[in-house]
């Protein structure tokens, strides 16, 4: 087909027709589950910054681009080019990102956005081409693309895609960068004697005590997040530290639907040493409907404020631990006390992800609990 691709910079109006043509390509999937828009677009009336606005921190140590592909007056595809300047300074390294990627079933279209994407971060210098995620692949972005589980539907901050992006990407000449994975339990109504065992032991032992986050002081908890998710994920692949700035702005979107018990520190000698955070996944509320009402941010809030107190899936979303705590059984005793508060609140279903391919231990551990792999994403990346 003849294609023109329109280049938006930030702060263009023509963000919106970016923003609104996945609705379009996925017309009716029971799976696809996009972000509000004020997560992209901003809202005042939700207190969201968005991503794609100048106001959101993101911006502040990168440089952004974003491609629109029409057949006519139709738009077809989209992409989006990205330089952060805070990743490869932390990594040493000229990584150019490709992300917000979704395309028709028609790989001249992917082609002539991926060749876009492609010249623009070569152009700055770039010597790899790497995605796709939001505007990069930090470890705390919606990232990758799903090349296995396709009859399930995502959980909170989480992809769906068809399946011919994977081929695409290999055809483009991508290779596997790093796949992700997510281990689903169907049955949490009861939790291990010996976890349970193994949790007491490690309170007695280490004089450890926890307690559920503080949403009165929701925001003073967020900076221990921080902190410990800093040091505890340091060394896994993909990894940028988290500002207090961008935590602020995913605890804005996440806040409406904690649930305390969910997510719980472990304190030893009064010291902050692990976090684990779960959340009943608000996908279940917000999935679009493609009812006549429509699928606003203000429908799909009010569906999600109506049913957040009757969803009985939580993803496992993080789980933290410094160094200097680890061996000491806090990820066995917080797990114990999560899964413990979720039996006794009717929660029955549980997701752990996003697990890197090379975390053998936390993927053990998922399968020890009884989860097993049902969903996989990949990044791609290639040399420029």
């Amino acid at each position: 087909m003849d294609v023109h691709v329109d280049e938006i910079p930030l702060g263009d109006p023509r963000l919106k027709q970016f923003v609104e043509l996945p609705w379009k390509l996925y017309r009716g999937d029971p799976c696809w589950t996009p972000p509000l828009r004020g997560d992209l677009l901003g809202s005042q009336l939700l207190g969201l910054k968005g991503l794609l606005t100048s106001a959101h921190p993101y911006h502040r140590t990168a440089e952004v681009t974003h491609f629109l592909a029409r057949h006519g007056n139709s738009p077809v595809g989209r992409v989006s080019a990205a330089i952060n300047h805070r990743f490869n300074d932390h990594h040493g390294a000229r990584v150019g990102f490709f992300g917000f990627f979704e395309v028709a079933e028609d790989y001249d279209v992917a082609k002539t956005l991926l060749d876009h994407a492609h010249h623009w971060v070569k152009n700055r210098g770039m010597t790899v081409l790497r995605g796709p995620g939001e505007y990069s692949n930090s470890t705390y972005e919606r990232q990758g693309i799903l090349i296995d589980g396709f009859d399930t539907c995502p959980t909170v901050e989480l992809t769906h895609n068809p399946s011919y992006y994977k081929d695409f990407m290999d055809r483009y000449g991508f290779s596997k960068a790093m796949d992700y994975h997510a281990f689903y339990g169907n049955d949490i109504t009861t939790v291990r004697p010996a976890l349970s065992l193994l949790a007491e032991r490690t309170r007695r032992r280490h004089r450890v005590v926890t307690r559920m986050v503080n949403l009165k002081d929701f925001h003073s908890d967020v900076r221990i997040i921080v902190k410990l998710f800093n040091e505890a994920w340091s060394q896994n692949w993909g990894f940028l530290p988290l500002t207090d700035e961008e935590a602020d702005a995913i605890a804005d979107t996440l806040e409406p639907v904690i649930d305390p018990g969910l997510m719980q520190f472990a304190y030893v000698d009064d010291e902050p040493a692990a976090i684990l955070g779960a959340f009943p996944d608000p996908n279940r509320a917000l999935r679009p409907r493609w009812k006549w009402y429509g699928d606003s941010d203000i429908v799909r809030v009010l569906r999600l404020m109506i049913m957040r107190r009757r969803i009985s899936f939580i993803r496992l979303m993080f789980f933290g631990i410094p160094p200097r705590f680890r061996r000491m059984g806090l990820d066995g005793l917080l797990f114990s006390e999560v899964m413990s508060y979720a039996v006794r609140n009717g929660y029955t279903e549980c997701e752990a992800s996003m697990l890197l391919d090379d975390n053998y231990q936390i993927i053990g551990s998922s399968e020890f609990m009884g989860g097993y792999r049902y969903k996989t994403w990949r990044i791609y990346e290639m040399p420029l």
